[in-house]
């Protein structure tokens, strides 16, 4: 008779590498693997193709692969995978790894070697990825030793996403891809130093409370850490119970309903006046899973200046970093949620909608902040202004449930400004990396995660076109993306800094033809830079471009209604600034409210004798 363990090792089969990659890739419960093959990778590509559990899409760029993988992750929570050639392959994944990096989207990040004796050679195609990605990384590998890939497939995993997720790189020699064992797939991970579960710190939460329920002016500023922990529902629950007003980071959008009474939206740089009013001249502030980046904060020593801060992060090294704050606690978002939820049950606590009997001076004010200071913008005759394209799409879309990807850029503050999220895990976008060309491959992630719900990418003309071969992949896999190009010919957010620093000077901004004068309101193919309709159709993809606002409400109707992908190439004026906008490194107070007409120059509040009314 023999034990287990033996049954196991002689019930293992030979196979190569790259065959035990893949296996291992299937226990971590892979479905999709974006990945462009090369020299070094093909017999992990080989292996794949054996593999029917696994979806394997071929990007155009490894970029685009990255940036589907991540918008996998983001919107799923779980980790997405992308793999690469060695190196050029693996060098085009770099930005895509520090965008997860920077916004904790679980991924792993597989590229292929040069042979294992080759390595510091300058063999060809021979780069140091495990170097160059080192700090951008949760953790990186470099296979060594063949028996080692499935027990390194199962940490990756385990690391990437636990804990705070973030990316993992795993760099595979060629020779080991190719080599010839007998895996073990239940060999224990090795990792001593890593321990993700965190204790609840009792005592320190039991604090919480008492400070929340004695303030007169209490807000609440919830960051991606709390979708992150999938506490969506404990944070609304938790502001319910103590009637507390709730802003998120661009980050957190969603995990707060956006149409619900408490909400204020989102804060920082281009957020909503009330949402920046509401936690600067708060008394006590509880920031949870947000780490007070300067986008929110402008300057950070008058960020909530007047409030005690209560600050409860999973990660140590983001307490005290760049705020200090009266009280401190490490602790998982949802985790921290839930025990504070219960402790106000135990106390006959219970959530109400909106009640606003215990604070009416606080509401009040809120409310008039609201009314005073809406998210708005200016119309003109014959112009399509931007931010009416994402309030049709939103009217249009009547609230039946979408994913919304982004670029960077002036459309992805709009996308943020006009379009109401309701969940978590519904806007894809580069929040602490900025990466232009996130919008259409992350779109793809996005579609495959959630074949069910539209996927609409909202993007800008310079944005769009730094990925624009996607629409090969979106063609060729048949992905009914849907695409909205606000198209300015100018990088618009970088215009916008030009208004406002550099007297309007153009400086390598105008993307179409320099000879040309851009008009917004006359749009020829022999001016346009490049002719989107003309350009999709090379890719099989159906397109058209709107230029009166008259066409603009059928064409997105004729969008949202093909079963196919489809871009709208909507044409808008270029001088349009993303407003409200505070300054880099200056106050809420600060807050620029208004361009004036022939003055590429924002007026702030005070010099347009609108000063914001303070409840300080």
């Amino acid at each position: 008779m023999c034990d287990s363990h033996t049954v196991t090792q002689s019930a293992r089969k030979k196979m190569n590498g790259a065959e035990a990659l893949v296996q291992s890739l299937v226990r971590e419960g892979v479905d999709v693997v974006f990945a462009y093959p090369g020299g070094a990778s093909m017999p992990m590509h080989q292996a794949l193709s054996h593999e029917p559990s696994i979806r394997t899409i071929l990007p155009r760029h490894e970029q685009g692969g990255g940036f589907a993988a991540e918008g996998y992750g983001r919107v799923t929570g779980k980790v997405g995978v992308c793999m690469s050639t060695s190196g050029p392959g693996a060098t085009n994944m770099i930005t895509p790894i520090a965008d997860a990096f920077l916004d904790s989207i679980p991924m792993v990040a597989i590229t292929a070697q040069v042979g294992s004796g080759l390595i510091g050679s300058s063999a060809f195609q021979e780069t140091d990825v495990f170097g160059m990605t080192a700090p951008i990384v949760k953790h990186s590998y470099l296979v060594t030793k063949l028996e080692d890939i499935p027990r390194i497939i199962k940490e990756a995993f385990y690391i990437a996403r636990t804990g705070r997720p973030g990316p993992v790189v795993i760099d595979i020699p060629k020779n080991f891809q190719e080599g010839i064992f007998e895996p073990d797939f239940e060999a224990p991970m090795d990792l001593p130093g890593y321990k993700p579960e965190l204790p609840l710190p009792t005592e320190k939460l039991d604090e919480v409370l008492p400070l929340l329920m004695g303030a007169k002016r209490p807000a609440i500023y919830a960051g991606g850490g709390v979708v992150i922990a999938e506490a969506a529902e404990q944070l609304k629950d938790f502001a319910e119970r103590l009637q507390i007003p709730v802003a998120t980071t661009l980050m957190g959008i969603g995990a707060m309903p956006e149409e619900h009474p408490l909400s204020v939206r989102w804060l920082g740089m281009h957020g909503a006046v009330y949402a920046n009013n509401t936690v600067n001249e708060a008394d006590v502030v509880l920031a949870i899973g947000a780490r007070f980046d300067d986008r929110v904060t402008g300057a950070v020593k008058s960020f909530c200046e007047h409030a005690r801060i209560i600050h409860i992060d999973y990660d140590a090294a983001e307490l005290n970093k760049n705020k200090k704050v009266e009280l401190a606690i490490r602790a998982d978002a949802g985790a921290a949620l839930t025990y504070l939820n219960a402790k106000l049950a135990e106390a006959g606590v219970e959530p109400k909608a909106y009640a606003v009997e215990n604070r009416p001076e606080w509401f009040g004010i809120i409310e008039q902040w609201k009314k005073d200071y809406p998210l708005c913008y200016e119309t003109r005759e014959r112009e399509i202004a931007p931010q009416s394209v994402i309030e049709e799409l939103y009217r249009q879309m009547n609230r039946q449930e979408a994913i919304i990807c982004t670029g960077v850029g002036q459309h992805q503050m709009f996308a943020a400004q006009f379009y109401r999220f309701s969940k978590p895990r519904r806007l894809s976008t580069s929040g602490g990396l900025g990466s232009m060309g996130y919008g259409l491959p992350a779109a793809m992630g996005a579609h495959l995660a959630y074949p069910e719900l539209p996927v609409i990418n909202i993007d800008g003309d310079g944005s769009f076109l730094m990925n624009v071969q996607e629409l090969a992949t979106i063609s060729t896999e048949h992905m009914p993306i849907k695409t909205i190009i606000l198209d300015n010919q100018h990088l618009g957010m970088v215009v916008q800094w030009e208004d406002l620093k550099y007297d309007s000077h153009r400086a390598n901004t105008f993307l179409a033809d320099a000879s040309q004068t851009y008009d917004p309101t006359h749009h020829t193919p022999e001016v346009l830079y490049p002719n989107y309709p003309v350009l999709c159709a090379g890719f099989g993809i159906k397109c058209e471009r709107v230029v009166e606002p008259s066409e603009l409400a059928p064409a997105i109707a004729r969008m949202l209604e093909s079963k196919e992908a489809y871009v709208l190439d909507v044409m808008v004026p270029h001088d349009v600034h993303v407003l409200p906008m505070i300054p880099g490194g200056m106050g809420y107070r600060d807050v620029v409210l208004e361009r004036i007409a022939g003055d590429g120059k924002g007026r702030k509040a005070s010099e347009l004798g609108k000063e914001i009314p303070s409840a300080l």
